[in-house]
């Protein structure tokens, strides 16, 4: 781990962000009336297809997993299979957890499974692109003290960000304020969104901060 490494992960972290800011803009140019609180639908596609494409595009390009022993096609194909069977499974876990919340088990069942992708991508993919479709390299990371670099303690951060911003933003949804970004899964959506921008923020920062410790832990 060095200078040019979390350069790296800054560099990464603000293209991330960015396709957040292109979701919300690009389709209005396509979509009539489009607006992130008017067509949540639309903006939930275009905010999970948006971050998704440039997360697997970027992490592609920049590597920073550990290396695959195998490079063979079939290999490869296995791979990607995988990391679309995981990231499925992700959306009905968040889907599941989400009615179990209070979400409506049967009224507005696209919105709450489209949240559910959304919440995935800030999540699921992240690590997909990252760690690969290898749930003990998940656990390692996401237990105490498992992180092993700084895309890891990334993982970490913006994960945790994510689904904190996601149940803060519940809250105003069951308050008598008649507003049109309480309606589900409007606010949560947001919430999210800003926790994952958050937390794109919030990683390098914290990874300069703690950088001695971090370097040491590498060693």
């Amino acid at each position: 781990m060095g200078e040019a490494g979390v350069r790296r992960l800054c560099a990464a972290n603000l293209l991330c962000g960015s396709a957040v800011a292109l979701a919300a803009t690009a389709p209005r140019f396509f979509l009539e009336n489009f607006s992130v609180l008017g067509t949540p639908l639309a903006w939930l596609c275009a905010c999970s297809a948006s971050v998704g494409a440039l997360s697997a595009v970027l992490y592609a390009a920049l590597r920073p997993g550990p290396p695959s022993r195998r490079s063979s096609l079939a290999h490869k194909i296995s791979r990607f299979l995988k990391c679309c069977m995981y990231f499925f499974m992700s959306c009905i876990l968040f889907h599941a957890i989400v009615v179990l919340y209070g979400a409506p088990l049967i009224e507005s069942v696209t919105e709450t499974f489209l949240f559910a992708v959304l919440l995935s991508t800030f999540t699921t993919l992240q690590c997909l692109c990252v760690l690969g479709p290898n749930i003990q390299a998940w656990i390692r990371v996401f237990s105490k003290n498992g992180a092993m670099s700084i895309w890891d303690n990334n993982l970490q951060i913006t994960t945790v960000c994510s689904i904190l911003g996601a149940w803060f933003g519940a809250f105003p949804i069951p308050l008598d304020w008649d507003r049109p970004w309480q309606v589900w899964p409007i606010s949560c959506s947001l919430g999210a969104t800003f926790g994952y921008l958050a937390g794109l923020i919030i990683a390098p920062l914290w990874i300069h901060w703690n950088w001695k410790q971090l370097t040491y832990k590498s060693r």
